[in-house]
């Protein structure tokens, strides 16, 4: 039965009269994003937004949160005074889990390690009418696509890849997780109005080349910040071959290139998938606006006069692609990769290969790649690489066991994992990696930022699809091209691999298994949510104190970082994810993956109290507890990566008072200004250039602050010299009452009282 299927039917009964009334202010035909932007306006519409420069109030249908991320989201929304959630919303256990030895083991070991957290969880979901997926359920973003995506629809959710229900024709986009309070608190959600980029897909895959190799093509054309501010919106005769999860794996990967979220336009592979997960119901009512969810007939015939951007892609001359090390954006075509490694040095020897995720984990995904596995058991080829699967949901493991495909994979020596993210966001307790050795790994994840599967700097992640990452298990070959290369195998004889095959849906149809649902309750009134006062792992928020109505004076520069600073090195995850729920205990790990700009190593920062070098959480306390404020000075993309809030409300909690930088990515620059911290980035980049470690900083005519205005910069020198310098910042004048009110949390527990 299709979950919330009453909202989703009114969603659609006012679209007709909503994109109508829509057409009457803009007077020109629409692009799919524009509809479903323009349909799920909290107000009525009554002028064209600019793309880049308006910020709007949105009404999402719904909100989804992974169980690393709940945590804090839940805590905030215990101090938002509503007895429910205002929109269906849910929690998914997914992210706690610990890769180490097969499913059931690594499944029962959580259970055992996280009860806390999970009943926590579990009751606090209860208790507010949120649906709950247990640990071993699946991964929250294969989980929503499975159960609640739907096409012209709009979810946001509490990690970066919530965008892979695009491939349902949602417009589905991460978030912090005080934004999700907003929405689930009833009030409206605020974007700023996002530009456009259209990518036209021509063609059709084929051979070894598959939807994951799109991504990794437009990840290498765009970059990892190309994409900051925008939709992408995929359109033309290539999308209807693409199988709707595979266009959940290019919009889930969307993420890397910085862009809000990705969308593709409905047809018939999004029906097919609607039925056989049990949605005929939702079908039926999307395929009666089929005409509304795709944008207008014009804009396919001009799309240069509705796009701000293209990108075209012939998907009969796409090559496989390997993505990396250590950033998603750096694209390697198969046909290059020989020449790739003997030039950068890379290590030629895969030691892992490392299939499933939440961006490629689908029927299809693990049918192709048994395929291979297939093939090598047919031509005597064994795994050269270690070799691990991980389903996306419980849904997708027991059709997969049933078909036999698990058999095929673990046959070849694949071990099969537990439903969670496990290795792809660093839940991974991999043998060897506190050696520090320089190594390859091939994964069909979506990120590959050091350090982040394994702990290991030296470890150099490349991302594939699942069916190259499997034939490349076998070869044991990073150079290893399918396309061209014979393998030797056990009887010493030369074999080849024939291109993948699978069936995009499974033709029994999906064994559902236990699905580890546990639904809303009907009444959540006399649910008691326990936090343990000596807990080490939850922690109840104290509200962050409201702005004194001062300038900032004699503030220190906690840091300087150098280069790319995501939030992984904001705060990282790993070993981490047990202190999610803990702001106290997890600020411990703020900032120990920057790198300082004047020592150029990580974590650690000079005390100008003491002189000592000490980590950075260390020095931010110190600084802390002597009523000292301090600010951080950061590069270009500044917080690109997961949505993690951790990264905000660890700064502002530790007395951070501004974040200085080049330019930010769109979540992290959000979740900044929910927690009250200023995020400013330099008028002129080159001023970054002139912070030094000794420097104070004050921020004045704080007072005057207000939409479009600059902010100065005073930057007083050890020699005691002087700099001004020009910030600019892009608060509104909503956000800029959350500043004043110390956090728009702050503002939400005041509205509803």
């Amino acid at each position: 039965m299709t979950a919330n299927f009453d909202m989703i039917k009114k969603v659609y009964e006012g679209y007709r009269d909503k994109l109508a009334r829509a057409k009457k202010v803009l007077k020109r035909p629409m692009t799919y994003t524009e509809k479903i932007l323009y349909a799920h306006l909290w107000e009525t519409l009554e002028t064209e937004y600019v793309g880049g420069k308006d910020y709007v109030e949105l009404s999402p249908d719904r909100v989804a949160m992974q169980d690393a991320t709940a945590q804090m989201s839940l805590l905030q929304f215990m101090s938002a005074g509503r007895e429910s959630v205002a929109v269906p919303s849910t929690v998914h256990c997914d992210h706690l889990i610990q890769a180490e030895i097969g499913a059931k083991d690594d499944l029962l070991r959580a259970t055992e390690d996280n009860k806390e957290v999970y009943d926590f969880l579990e009751s606090i979901s209860g208790k507010y009418k949120i649906g709950f997926w247990k640990p071993g359920a699946g991964i929250i973003h294969q989980v929503v696509l499975e159960n609640y995506a739907f096409p012209g629809g709009m979810i946001i959710g509490t990690d970066s890849h919530t965008p892979n229900g695009g491939g349902l024709g949602m417009i589905a986009i991460g978030v912090g997780g005080a934004d999700a309070v907003d929405v689930m608190a009833g009030m409206p959600w605020e974007l700023k109005w996002p530009k456009l980029i259209g990518v036209k897909l021509t063609g059709k895959l084929n051979g070894w080349t598959s939807a994951k190799d799109v991504i990794l093509k437009l990840a290498g054309i765009l970059t990892v910040k190309g994409g900051t501010g925008t939709i992408v919106e995929y359109f033309g005769e290539g999308t209807h071959s693409i199988s709707c999860t595979g266009k959940g794996t290019i919009c889930n990967m969307g993420a890397e290139i910085g862009a809000t979220t990705s969308v593709f336009p409905f047809d018939e592979k999004m029906s097919s998938y609607l039925r056989i997960t049990g949605r005929a119901d939702v079908a039926a009512l999307a395929e009666g606006l089929a005409d509304l969810l795709t944008a207008d007939k014009d804009v396919f015939e001009s799309p240069e006069k509705y796009y701000d951007q293209i990108v075209e892609i012939n998907l009969d001359e796409l090559e496989p692609h390997l993505n990396g090390p250590f950033t998603p954006d750096k694209a390697w075509p198969i046909s290059q990769m020989k020449e790739a490694v003997k030039e950068n040095n890379f290590i030629d020897k895969v030691s892992v290969a490392l299939i499933g995720s939440c961006t490629n984990s689908s029927y299809e995904d693990i049918d192709r790649s048994a395929s291979i596995a297939q093939q090598a058991m047919e031509k005597n080829l064994k795994t050269k690489a270690e070799f691990t699967i991980t389903p996306g949901s419980e849904q997708v493991r027991k059709t997969i066991e049933r078909d036999g495909q698990l058999k095929k994979l673990a046959d070849i020596g694949g071990i099969i994992l537990a439903n969670a993210c496990g290795p792809c966001i660093g839940m991974w307790k991999r043998v060897g990696a506190e050696n520090k050795e320089r190594n390859t790994i091939v994964t069909s994840f979506n990120r590959n930022f050091a350090k982040r599967n394994d702990g290991n700097p030296e470890t150099m992640a490349f991302v594939a699809s699942p069916e190259l990452t499997t034939a490349l298990a076998i070869a044991g070959s990073l150079s290893f091209n399918p396309i061209t290369d014979e393998l030797v195998n056990e009887n010493g004889e030369k074999v080849k691999l024939d291109p993948p095959k699978g069936e995009e849906l499974p033709p029994s149809g999906f064994d559902e298994g236990g699905r580890g649902f546990v639904p809303p309750a009907e009444d959540g009134s006399t649910i008691e949510i326990r936090v343990n006062p000596k807990s080490e792992r939850l922690q109840l928020l104290e509200p962050f104190k409201p702005w004194d109505g001062k300038d900032y004076e004699e503030l220190f520069v906690l840091l300087k970082a150098k280069g790319k600073c995501t939030t992984d090195h904001i705060s990282m995850a790993g070993p981490w994810l047990r202190f999610r729920g803990h702001l106290d205990n997890i600020s411990n790990n703020m900032f120990i993956g920057a790198i300082n700009y004047f020592t150029k190593e990580p974590g650690k920062v000079k005390d100008r109290l003491t002189g000592e070098y000490l980590t950075v959480p260390e020095v931010a306390r110190h600084y802390k507890a002597e009523g000292i404020g301090w600010v951080v000075i950061g590069d270009e993309n500044y917080g690109e990566g997961s949505s993690r809030e951790h990264a905000a409300m660890e700064p502002r909690f530790l007395g951070g008072k501004a974040i200085i930088v080049k330019s930010f990515a769109r979540i992290h620059e959000t979740n900044l200004k929910k927690q009250g911290l200023l995020p400013l980035t330099f008028a002129s980049p080159s001023d970054y250039d002139k912070i030094q470690e000794e420097d104070k900083v004050n921020i004045v005519g704080l007072s005057e602050l207000s939409p479009g205005k600059q902010v100065k910069m005073i930057l007083k020198h050890k020699d005691g010299s002087e700099n001004e310098i020009m910030l600019n910042h892009t608060m509104n004048a909503a956000q800029i009452e959350w500043f004043k009110a110390g956090s728009a949390l702050n503002l939400i527990a005041e509205k509803n009282k």
